[in-house]
């Protein structure tokens, strides 16, 4: 979720910590430490080894706060600086241009904690916990109404912004509040009314608020067993549908109506299609898969050619789910 679009500048960091690191192609790199905190800033990280496409070009800064106290420095540091944000959880959902991004990159998934509050069956985790852990916990507790989510990859943060959802639940189904993090430092916390749910969406997308937390109502007392094995199912079925042995962002294009964006990408006859390493997957042609070596410009050209072609044939334009940050060239 990219939460600014400012032209970065870069501050005078004289006043701040700073370690000289082994030098590189890409020059000196460094770290900042946050005064006050174990929070470290480092430049030109690069973002392959963050996302689940496995592709990405650097990060100008970035850091992954391990606390509340943390993450309002690194955004106080960011607005002292002029930098733009953006922030990524699990990166399971996100294609990032091999230019990289500039700014600060706060990536969240080390915020962790969580609570099972067994009188009133209410779980409030930390935005960088992962969902899949929390569906086998919540299992293995006999708490229901995690089971579903067992084959989502990605964060809390993550789900709750995007209203995840598979096997016809969603996130807005459980979701009591959501603690987020405003530019001010201020915290708020919003109900699903407030946060406007629809179809993979929530108002925050696109805004500068960040989720630090999150609070779900589940069901406790539940025969463990009978949970476990529904969960199981659940990622049997995931596994056995969809391509998870190759890295991908998960479904690619948001469901159309009456037609699946699957349906319509298979029947335009580009099951298998391929632009350099990028391919339409054998196994769901909702998912577009690195076969090893793919660069993200391979992978935008491919999302690219898929919308002309289904629009060719169909007359529909396919709208991605998937998040695409920092610069692309245009596709002719």
């Amino acid at each position: 979720m990219t939460i600014s679009q400012a032209a970065a500048s870069v501050c005078s960091i004289a006043d701040i910590k700073s370690n000289s690191r082994a030098t590189d192609k890409l020059g000196k790199r460094k770290e900042i430490y946050l005064p006050g905190t174990d929070c470290g800033i480092k430049t030109q990280v690069y973002l392959s080894g963050y996302t689940s496409y496995r592709v990405g070009g650097p990060a100008e800064y970035y850091t992954a706060p391990r606390n509340l106290e943390s993450l309002r420095a690194s955004i106080e540091y960011a607005k002292t600086c002029q930098l733009p944000i953006t922030v990524l959880g699990a990166g399971s959902n996100l294609l990032v241009s091999d230019r990289g991004i500039s700014g600060l990159v706060v990536v969240t998934r080390k915020l962790r904690h969580s609570n099972f509050n067994p009188e009133i069956g209410q779980l409030t985790v930390a935005a960088g916990e992962s969902i899949p852990s929390l569906a086998w916990e919540a299992a293995r507790l006999g708490w229901r109404g995690l089971e579903w989510s067992v084959g989502i990859p990605g964060t809390v943060g993550g789900a709750v912004v995007m209203n995840a959802g598979a096997h016809r639940s969603c996130i807005a189904n459980i979701l009591v509040s959501a603690q987020v993090l405003s530019p001010d430092g201020t915290l708020e916390t919003l109900t699903p009314k407030e946060l406007d749910y629809r179809y993979r969406t929530s108002n925050l997308q696109g805004s500068d608020r960040i989720v630090t937390q999150a609070t779900f109502q589940l069901q406790p007392g539940t025969d463990p067993e009978q949970l476990l094995a529904i969960t199981k199912e659940h990622k049997r079925h995931r596994l056995s549908t969809q391509p998870y042995d190759k890295p991908s962002c998960g479904s690619v294009f948001r469901n159309p109506t009456p037609h699946g964006a699957g349906w319509l990408i298979e029947q335009s006859g580009l099951k298998g299609f391929q632009i350099g390493k990028a391919q339409v997957a054998q196994r769901h042609a909702n998912f577009i898969i690195n076969c090893g070596g793919a660069s993200a410009g391979d992978i935008f050209s491919l999302i690219s050619h898929i919308q002309h072609q289904v629009q060719e044939q169909w007359s529909i334009w396919l709208e991605p789910e998937v998040k695409m940050i920092g610069e692309f060239s245009a596709v002719s």
